[in-house]
């Protein structure tokens, strides 16, 4: 389990990683990542790496495959760093936790592939159709590209389903007018901090950001959940 980290661990072997090999590793996944980032993740508890005895911060590959998937479920999931805190506790405990509105993540298999579909490669792995794939363009679901990823074949996917039952991209509009109201919201929450200009306040605003469209998700998903059991 997370805790906070302590100067008497030994740190010896080659696997050991330091702040500036962590930020190359995963700096290519995460382009946003800075060492204020880090220190800040693990002032947060969810991950303690080890000190050498003159202090300098380092890293397992245990501690880096956290970090990986820490890093993940922000990007992928918005979720605020307690959930993710009590996510990765559930993990440590051996338990299968899952997460804000019923998606069961195991571990690092939920780590991106980065692959860059195309077109034709996107509506055959979904199940698409043509039409279906502008109608979602034309809908603002998904913005038209050369090449498409795993966030866009998530959202065709579901957009096959939903039109099984009878619900077509053209009725959710809406949604791309809530998803800016939202980020509207946010913005207006992150002003104290981001009128700061050094590394450490930016980080702090991203951090913030995500936390926020998390805990939105949270509400919007117990709306939705408490609407549907009126049905």
């Amino acid at each position: 389990m997370a805790g906070v980290s302590s100067p008497a661990r030994a740190v010896t072997g080659p696997q050991l990683l330091s702040i500036g090999q962590v930020l190359a590793r995963l700096s290519p996944e995460f382009p946003d990542l800075s060492p204020s980032k880090l220190r800040f993740l693990e002032e947060r508890r969810l991950v303690t790496p080890s000190r050498t005895e003159s202090g300098y911060r380092k890293f397992s590959p245990t501690d880096l495959e956290r970090l990986r998937l820490v890093l993940t479920m922000q990007r992928d999931y918005y979720l605020p760093l307690k959930v993710i805190r009590g996510y990765l506790d559930d993990l440590d405990a051996g338990r299968e936790p899952v997460l804000p509105g019923g998606v069961t993540v195991s571990g690092p298999s939920m780590l991106p592939s980065d692959r860059r579909l195309s077109r034709e490669e996107l509506i055959k792995e979904a199940g698409a159709t043509p039409m279906l794939l502008g109608d979602a363009i034309t809908a603002s679901l998904i913005v038209a590209a050369e090449h498409y990823g795993d966030d866009e074949l998530s959202v065709l996917k579901a957009l096959v389903e939903l039109q099984r039952s009878g619900i077509e991209p053209r009725h959710l509009r809406g949604f791309r007018a809530a998803a800016e109201r939202e980020l509207g919201l946010i913005e207006s929450a992150l002003i104290p901090v981001a009128r700061r200009k050094d590394s450490s306040s930016r980080a702090r605003a991203l951090e913030m950001a995500r936390e926020i469209a998390g805990q939105l998700e949270v509400v919007r998903s117990n709306l939705i959940r408490s609407a549907l059991s009126k049905l």
